[in-house]
């Protein structure tokens, strides 16, 4: 039996632009095509569009129907499983819009009713917010001025101070500047609960969106400008523990990755809570990555490998704000003992 497309149209009760569509995309293509060229659907066809229309009741999107008739191994557990992970992220996301509704409402009801242009540009900002950002995640970033608990009135009373201070011409090397920075690498810590993942997240967000560092004022500049005074607060530490030609070298090269280090911290920190032994092969390439990110600053020299240890014993400051806490280290340095580079030392710097 061969139904034109306007038959098997009508008989599943679908439009013939919904029948050229799946052909397009190759969701649903006719098995045949008559003399004067009009779609012909087999038994086979008709089976595989029944199916396609179950799953669409499953709130499936085409692209993952055509993925799941494509896996002939897939099974029913997966696919419920999926459907579970697409409806709990729908319901975030519904139940986000819904905290905001409630508390713009509560504003009104105040008799609050806030001007237009900031409501629409707090809107926006939301927005960009869940581009970046889950549901947890917002809960958790109090930095960003979505809640009466917002900590983002003291952001900008920061990032104002680092701007003046970058107009009046104050170095990196300076005591001021390394005084702010060390107080927006603390707010930082804090408002992100050391969890590197976080920033990796608001630094992606902040890096790759104008019109949010339009909005805040924290530009590539002034993250700069913080990222080299609170390496000077670290590289104050570590003359004292190396000689000249050492602590000449850690300087030139110091905080040439810094934009390397959080994505890795974050990385380690996810395998680590997931439970991934120390030699999988994804934890072997981490501690590689480690290693190369450290001698980028360190050098080759065992002996300087080795004061850097000591100095990163002895001075508790170095580990600030590098996200890096006694877990994630001893977890680390079973990766390298496994690459039988147990006693190499590494302290990353998130910035």
């Amino acid at each position: 039996m061969l139904l034109k497309v306007g038959d098997l149209a009508k008989r599943c009760g679908l439009t013939v632009r919904t029948l050229h569509h799946y052909d397009s995309i190759g969701l649903l293509k006719p098995s045949a095509r008559s003399d004067s060229g009009y779609r012909l659907y087999n038994r086979a066809d008709i089976s595989r569009l029944h199916q396609i229309q179950a799953l669409r009741r499953f709130g499936l999107s085409l692209a993952a129907i055509g993925d799941i008739l494509a896996n002939s191994g897939l099974n029913l557990a997966t696919i419920v499983e999926r459907q579970i992970e697409a409806l709990d992220q729908q319901i975030a996301q519904s139940k986000a819009l819904r905290d905001r509704l409630s508390g713009l409402q509560l504003q009104l009801t105040r008799g609050e009713e806030p001007e237009l242009a900031d409501w629409l540009t707090t809107l926006e900002m939301m927005t960009m917010y869940d581009k970046y950002f889950s549901a947890n995640d917002l809960k958790r970033l109090p930095l960003l001025d979505i809640d009466e608990n917002s900590t983002a009135g003291e952001w900008a009373a920061l990032v104002q101070a680092v701007h003046e201070a970058m107009r009046a011409g104050l170095v990196p090397e300076s005591a001021e500047a390394q005084a702010l920075a060390r107080q927006w690498i603390g707010m930082l810590v804090r408002d992100t609960q050391g969890d590197p993942r976080l920033l990796v997240k608001l630094n992606a967000m902040m890096y790759g969106e104008p019109s949010v560092q339009a909005k805040t004022g924290v530009t590539p500049e002034l993250v700069t400008y913080i990222q080299r005074a609170f390496i000077e607060t670290k590289l104050t530490i570590y003359e004292k523990y190396l000689a000249p030609d050492e602590f000449d070298f850690m300087r030139e090269n110091y905080g040439k990755h810094a934009d390397d280090w959080p994505p890795l911290i974050a990385s380690i920190r996810q395998h680590l809570e997931d439970g991934t032994p120390p030699n999988d092969p994804r934890m072997q390439q981490l501690a590689r990555t480690w290693l190369d990110l450290f001698r980028a600053y360190a050098g080759d020299n065992p002996e300087t490998h080795a004061k850097i240890r000591a100095a990163n014993q002895a001075e508790p400051y170095l580990f600030f704000g590098t996200f890096i806490d006694q877990p994630l280290l001893a977890y680390v340095f079973q990766a390298m003992a496994e690459l039988g580079q147990a006693r190499l030392p590494g302290s990353g710097e998130a910035y």
